[in-house]
């Protein structure tokens, strides 16, 4: 309990003195905290991680090409029905 109070007796002189600086830190604080609660940042990872970093690029197939689509909208990669699921 003792160190609550110097906390709390730290913290009520700094925002007698320096309001501003205070309010500067709180919100840094959250800034960096807020991310790491939020529900969103699960599905933003997961949706990083099922997006590909290269696309294919269309290219005309004359039949010799056994490596390329057939078409560009074939299915290829991960699934992302549970997107839209959501």
């Amino acid at each position: 309990m003792a160190a609550l109070s110097k906390i709390g007796a730290f913290l009520k002189n700094a925002w007698a003195t320096e309001p501003v600086i205070t309010v500067s830190f709180a919100i840094g604080i959250l800034a960096a905290v807020a991310p790491l609660l939020s529900p969103y940042t699960k599905y933003s990872g997961m949706i990083n991680r099922a997006t590909p970093y290269v696309y294919p690029v269309p290219v005309r197939d004359d039949g010799n090409m056994p490596d390329i689509p057939s078409h560009p909208c074939d299915k290829e990669g991960p699934n992302l029905e549970w997107l839209k699921k959501l």
